[in-house]
């Protein structure tokens, strides 16, 4: 069985232009083979680790941008702003994981972005984006030209994997379960000999990842907040149906709306009894008398 994607449905497209937009007037992609790391015009940035995004835009740029994303979905524009986190609320069973998925395609393909990490609360969740990303690969790598895109799993056995991360130009994206990376003795915060005495998080913090937080709500406790920040990231994109803490709020897709637009289950209760019948029997109370026992 082959399942085959709807690409045009107006509220994804939505929510992945209002990411999108977040970074206009950043200098646009040229093509893989068209740029110089060194030029500070460029998306990339070099190091010793590798390759690594680069936000050219002010902060302030960025904020108007989010202030006019703001206003025209219909949401209070910020007042200040919140860091480089951003929130997209979308009710659940609405293609969220789709979203942030071609979200990294379309951020790539506008303005040459490479690296990103998905990090998720819990190994269920885990399991789930990476069958996501399997059954759209071919869908999304249809509609992005067969852009080179690698998807892996950190796993704390395979720690030179990273290094790979860091030194490949094409699309880099790193499923990371957040109990993986929070304590300072997991083995990515540890020197490893394998990788010459660098600690692994180091390849990743080199490349000022774009950081995608999968139902961001069970992470907000002091060690993960602090944890996915030490990721280094060039921006967070924060994706539930239920956050507990809005940063920038850009895009909303409320379960009223997803209602009317027909997009979850609608539930009905039909009762056997006829609810205006009032000769039904029934029990009344006359008294209540108390006992010691």
């Amino acid at each position: 069985m082959k399942l085959h994607f709807d690409s045009n449905q107006s509220y994804q497209l939505d929510a992945i232009r209002s990411i999108v937009e977040i970074f206009e007037g950043q200098p646009l992609s040229a093509g893989d083979y068209e740029f110089a790391l060194e030029q500070s015009n460029s998306s990339l940035q070099l190091s010793e680790y590798g390759v690594g995004n680069a936000i050219r835009l002010t902060q302030q740029e960025i904020l108007r941008n989010v202030r006019r994303i703001q206003e025209r979905n219909g949401i209070e524009p910020a007042i200040d702003f919140e860091g480089f986190n951003f929130s997209i609320e979308m009710e659940t069973g609405t293609g969220k994981t789709y979203v942030y998925l071609r979200t990294i395609y379309e951020l790539s393909k506008t303005y040459g972005f490479k690296k990103f990490i998905i990090v998720v609360p819990s190994i269920a969740i885990r399991e789930g984006v990476l069958k996501n990303l399997q059954i759209t690969h071919e869908h999304l790598q249809d509609l992005y030209s067969k852009a080179p895109l690698t998807y892996s799993v950190y796993d704390s056995r395979s720690v030179s994997l990273l290094r790979g991360f860091a030194s490949s130009n094409a699309i880099q994206v790193l499923v990371l379960n957040i109990d993986s990376f929070a304590k300072d003795e997991n083995v990515i915060n540890k020197p490893n000999d394998k990788l010459t005495g660098k600690k692994p998080i180091e390849f990743i913090q080199h490349t000022n990842p774009i950081v995608i937080v999968d139902e961001p709500q069970n992470m907000e406790t002091d060690i993960r907040r602090k944890a996915i920040s030490n990721l280094n990231p060039a921006c967070t994109l924060r994706y539930s149906a239920t956050h507990k803490n809005v940063y920038s709020l850009l895009y909303r897709l409320t379960p009223v709306k997803a209602y009317d637009l027909g997009l979850v289950k609608q539930i009905e209760v039909d009762s056997v009894m006829s609810e205006l019948s009032f000769n039904q029997p029934y029990v009344k109370v006359q008294s209540i008398k108390a006992q010691k026992t």
